[in-house]
């Protein structure tokens, strides 16, 4: 495979101690492009069949693949990523020549593809899946066993992508429309996929397959199976739009102690609906599913992995007490069925509309339980996890994704415009709006942040230059001058004027004062210092003398 290396070059930011060098390769542009390959055609419907070999860790099975033809188009990318091959593509039962580049296969189509027809091949696959190294962060299949010695398999793939297990449509921008999931696993085993479970069929080479079916959009990593000996319970919940169907499962082995930590469910969903409007997959319920690893958000059965523990495997990561009151796992993944699987991202350079929105969501969480000091002590408490390693959106078009600080800083970001907004019913609402307006889309960052600045009346653009494209902390600077203090925003971008909460000698009351990079003066006789309210992510320091 000939290779095309690009190489970028980020220009270091101020307070960077170096430039950062990322090289791309040619894989990395298909897989992260809007390839021709790609462009012409509308992914409407996938069905998943997929056959599960544990004793040789081997899957095989196909995909159906139904799409709407947008404009003329002979050449079809599908994506399986190595060592898994495929083996054969056909359209009507034709089978069709296909060659393979790296991850990605082009698959010559006979048929004349007239734009407005709907059309499907079908791609036949077979192979060893890539093995998770370190699940969820570096992914693939996870091959374990539970306490009894029984098969523990699950799948992780969010980084590397749904085509490490099955071939897809593997770029974020296009989602199917619905989707049928039929996995087939050694008898006495229970596959657990995404949607509702249509029917179970026993075969008579001792297998069962699992027929699953998902009615809303999904993306493709959010696609996954959880296959173990699994004990099942569920409950109703009386949710905003009527009765949801929440299920559970757990290893035998585990429900005892499943039963008691996963009662926070309820309590989780009560919450978010508060905040963020109806969950937004009803028809297909929700299922919180135990796992090898640690957890993943994947749409309708949320995986979990936390030990039956509160916290992060025990630990608070704000460390003010406040994240040992809740299980961080079924907090945090359960926060992305609204920012990730049903507000998307169109490119991974985007990655932070997920994290960010669903960090925060932790804050909101404890505030909702524990009033609105706790949840800002949680959020402010995260900003020691935060590096300012290098910008929170990544490159585009090359499957990129920015810093980890996605995460904590970009909770502080949304804590800090929720303190510009100064409306706790605006600021609610605004949240569960967004969820309404892109209900079930695939979003840009500028969709975002063009939504955020029309719905507070805010030119919100250089705070989110500032902490989504740069690494430097807003610093205000005063300096005592007769008669009062001179203040103005330091170590920022062009045009950063926020305002800002302060006290005067870490005394209150605030003050409200609207920095921008020019000195301004603030009568106050005797003042020697001013404070930023900690609710803003930012610093303060003292200037140079006139």
């Amino acid at each position: 495979m000939s290779r095309l290396k690009l190489i970028l070059l980020f220009i270091a930011l101020p307070l960077l101690a170096s430039a950062q060098t990322y090289e791309f390769t040619h894989d990395d542009t298909l897989r992260g492009s809007i390839t021709p390959e790609r462009a012409w055609w509308d992914l409407t419907f996938y069905h998943l069949k997929v056959r599960v070999q544990p004793t040789d860790s081997t899957l095989s099975g196909s995909t159906t693949i139904r799409y709407r033809v947008l404009k003329a188009g002979q050449s079809m990318q599908v994506d399986l990523q190595r060592p898994l091959r495929v083996v054969k593509v056909e359209q009507d039962g034709e089978s069709l020549k296909f060659r393979q580049d790296g991850n990605a296969y082009f698959v010559s189509l006979t048929k004349l593809q007239q734009p407005g027809q709907t059309e499907s091949v079908t791609v036949y696959y077979a192979g060893k899946p890539r093995v998770a190294k370190r699940p969820p962060w570096d992914g693939g299949m996870v091959w374990s066993r539970d306490k009894s010695g029984n098969w523990f398999i699950a799948t992780a793939c969010q980084g590397l992508g749904a085509s490490a297990w099955w071939p897809c449509k593997d770029h974020m921008y296009d989602e199917p429309d619905s989707m049928a999931i039929s996995v087939t696993v050694p008898e006495g085993l229970t596959d657990v996929s995404n949607g509702r479970l249509r029917k179970v069929t026993t075969n008579t080479d001792h297998t069962q397959t699992f027929d699953w079916y998902v009615t809303n959009p999904i993306n493709n990593y959010g696609v996954n199976l959880n296959i173990g000996k699994y004990e099942h319970w569920g409950e109703q919940y009386a949710g905003e739009k009527g009765p949801l169907s929440i299920d559970f499962y757990a290893l035998r082995d585990d429900v005892d102690s499943a039963r008691r930590q996963f009662k926070q469910v309820e309590k989780m969903m009560k919450a978010f609906e508060y905040w963020f409007g109806p969950y937004p997959f009803y028809e297909d319920g929700y299922k919180l599913v135990q796992t090898p690893y640690l957890g993943m958000e994947h749409q309708s059965s949320v995986t979990y992995g936390n030990k039956f523990r509160n916290g992060y495997l025990g630990r608070d990561l704000s460390k003010t007490g406040w994240g040992l009151l809740w299980d961080f796992i079924i907090v945090h993944e359960s926060g992305h069925e609204w920012f990730a699987n049903n507000i998307t991202y169109k490119d991974v350079a985007d990655m932070w509309i997920h994290e960010s929105f669903t960090n925060y969501s932790e804050n909101l969480f404890t505030e909702y339980y524990y009033g609105k000091d706790a949840g800002a002590q949680y959020v402010i408490g995260c900003r020691d996890n935060i590096r300012n390693d290098r910008p929170i959106i990544g490159t585009y078009n090359v499957n990129h994704s920015g810093s980890g600080d996605m995460y904590y800083k970009g909770g502080n970001m949304l804590h800090t415009i929720r303190q510009l907004v100064n409306d706790d019913d605006k600021w609610r609402q605004l949240l569960r709006g967004m969820n309404k307006t892109f209900y079930h889309q695939t979003v840009t960052t500028k969709q975002i942040e063009d939504f955020m600045s029309q719905q507070t009346g805010i030119n919100l653009k250089p705070v989110f230059d500032q902490y989504l494209r740069d690494t430097r902390i807003p610093v205000l600077e005063y300096r005592p001058v007769a008669g009062g203090l001179q203040y103005r925003w330091t170590n920022c971008v062009a045009g950063f004027a926020m305002p800002v909460r302060v006290c005067l000698d870490e005394a209150g009351p605030y003050k409200q004062l609207t920095p921008t990079a020019q000195w301004k003066t603030l009568p106050a006789k005797g003042a020697t210092t001013l404070t930023p309210d900690a609710n803003y992510y930012v610093l303060s320091k003292l200037a140079n003398s006139l």
